[in-house]
């Protein structure tokens, strides 16, 4: 059982987004998938509940309370766990989860107060046993990125200096947004239109995928 951890002390930054497209796409690769979805906003759980019907359904398990209890919970059978970890918690706050990831997702947003607000949270992170050890990886996507703009090639150049790989960087779009309302992502469809977005996640399934 491979378990991601989707993280970040800022809210609003795509965690929800980025949790449940990694969920999709490993249930849409045949593994039985289960979403933990610790933020007390349980819009990752709503979005399993829009998917329950699909064959690539995603198992939602509430884990807003007792971590421990989340993890217990879990099938036997499940083979991929995506968390989408609490708005606002710092490592402290995210014991149960670090202890049993196998890395942890951090997306940023191009503003001065999501940088600010990453930079804490990435700080304590570091304090972590594991992640000191080297055994748990950490990867930042950047998130809502418009390319062609200052702020964005300004935010790619700075978190080029941080300690932790830029694993993904993806673009910002209203269709995340109308995906997470229906309980898709984009990786349910073929169409050409969705296929540049797809692209943008390769790096990230790719980092995942190590062993």
């Amino acid at each position: 059982m491979k378990t991601v951890l989707v993280a970040s002390s800022k809210g609003g930054a795509g965690k929800t987004t980025i949790a449940t497209h990694l969920a999709a796409h490993a249930a849409l690769e045949g593994r039985r998938t289960a979403l933990v979805d610790a933020d007390p906003q349980q819009s990752s759980t709503r979005w399993a509940e829009r998917r329950a019907g699909h064959d690539s359904a995603v198992l939602p398990i509430p884990g807003s309370r007792r971590a421990k209890t989340a993890w217990k919970s879990l099938p036997d059978d499940t083979q991929r766990v995506v968390v989408d970890a609490p708005a606002g918690a710092m490592a402290e706050d995210l014991e149960t989860w670090l202890e049993h990831a196998d890395a942890v997702v951090v997306p940023v947003q191009p503003s001065a107060l999501d940088l600010d607000a990453t930079v804490h949270f990435l700080n304590t992170l570091a304090q972590h046993p594991r992640v000191r050890r080297g055994e748990l990886r950490v990867g930042l996507v950047a998130n809502r990125m418009k390319p062609w703009t200052n702020a964005s090639q300004a935010t790619l150049d700075l978190l080029g200096q941080w300690p932790y790989p830029v694993v993904a960087t993806l673009r910002d779009s209203q269709a995340y947004v109308l995906l997470v309302g229906l309980g898709r992502s984009l990786f349910d469809y073929r169409s050409a239109q969705v296929r540049d977005h797809q692209a943008d996640w390769a790096p990230l399934l790719k980092w995942l995928g190590r062993p």
